[in-house]
């Protein structure tokens, strides 16, 4: 809200309140005031411990009332002087413009403006007028990260979040549902994707180390415009969704290093079901045992090499190699050779995909 109208509704008060009334900020700057040669001066640090009041307090002569954000006011009304007649006027003062204020950020707020853009609320053509309304630079570089919340307990992640990015002028910390929150974060020059993960992980380690709330996180990627909001939210959307399927074991999925596996979600599970039959004509990819998937999976871990697989696996070289020669024969494909390989973990993939597909 901007001081200009804190000055308006002040002003209008000023004709039914036979005393000098304004409002300071949290540095305890007078930003509106009757008498207009005040507006711009300090009461001291004395007037700015008022906004830690749950009442009225006098500070110089002057009755003060907090008001603003419930958890942390950020202003507060005074009225000269410290009689009751000035305590009642602060409350009522505080009241009345707090309630002002509160219905002009639900009308003018930057974070419902934002929400609505990364939710698709806001016609394409209204997006650059709605920004230069609420002077916000649409140039600035910014990204969408996903915070799902898993676990429920007896605190808000949604209160961490703003606690641990409290500037509201350049991160905006949005409730999407009961599980979902946003974060538009702003992207300095400089800044890289590994220093994105580096934030993301402190995300996670805040709300699973210090609350024990658990959570996965997914990151869009970097946008230059904020009509491209949309798009990094849902990108931080689909690697959440596609990292559930993937890569289950992974807290923090990144939409630029989803790879193969970003196709093969978009793929019709029809399509997915011919690839299968066509892939293992000679036998079932069902027909491979557990033991047997698991030493698949740490060979394509080790990049193909017999050598450091076996180790890792802790068995024979010729071991690990009978196994591979027992894969060839059930399912025709050799994976010591690379593109049987590229079809096989593709293969793989689109199984798990069906799989996860058949449990919703």
């Amino acid at each position: 809200m901007s001081n200009r109208l804190f000055q308006g509704i002040i002003q209008q008060m000023s004709d039914a309140i036979d005393r000098t009334i304004g409002v300071i900020d949290e540095t305890s700057v007078i930003i509106a005031c009757s008498d207009i040669s005040r507006v711009g001066g300090s009461f001291g640090e004395a007037a700015t411990e008022t906004l830690n009041m749950d009442d009225v307090c006098v500070v110089d002569n002057c009755t003060f009332r907090a008001f603003g954000d419930k958890l942390h006011p950020n202003y507060a009304a005074f009225v000269s002087g410290g009689d009751p007649d000035a305590r009642r006027y602060a409350r009522i003062l505080a009241v009345s413009i707090g309630n002002i204020k509160q219905y002009h950020d639900e009308k003018y707020d930057r974070s419902n403006f934002i929400k609505n853009v990364i939710l698709d609320n806001i016609l394409p053509g209204d997006i650059y007028l709605k920004s230069h309304e609420l002077h916000f630079d649409s140039e600035v570089s910014r990204v969408c990260i996903l915070i799902k919340v898993s676990d429920k307990n007896d605190i808000s992640a949604f209160e961490v979040l703003q606690n641990l990015f409290p500037d509201k002028n350049k991160d905006f910390v949005l409730n999407i549902n009961e599980t979902d929150i946003a974060l538009v974060k702003e992207i300095k020059e400089g800044i890289t994707e590994k220093d994105i993960d580096k934030l993301a992980r402190s995300i996670v380690d805040t709300l699973t180390g210090e609350f024990y709330a658990r959570c996965e996180v997914g990151i869009g990627t970097v946008v230059n415009n904020i009509k491209d909001l949309a798009r990094s939210f849902k990108e931080a959307q689909t690697a959440l969704e596609v990292g559930k399927v993937f890569d289950t074991a992974r807290d923090i999925v990144s939409y630029s290093n989803l790879g193969i596996a970003r196709l093969i979600y978009q793929l019709p599970t029809t399509l997915c079901d011919m690839f299968l039959r066509e892939v293992f004509k000679r036998g079932s990819i069902d027909s491979l045992d557990h033991e047997t998937l698991f030493t698949i999976q740490r060979f394509f871990e080790n990049n193909l090499n017999v050598s450091e697989t076996s180790r890792k696996l802790f068995v024979h070289r010729n071991t690990l190699v009978y196994r591979l020669e027992k894969i060839k024969k059930l399912t025709g494909l050799d994976l010591r050779e690379f593109e049987d390989a590229i079809v096989f973990k593709v293969a793989l993939m689109v199984k798990r995909y069906l799989a996860n597909n058949d449990l919703k």
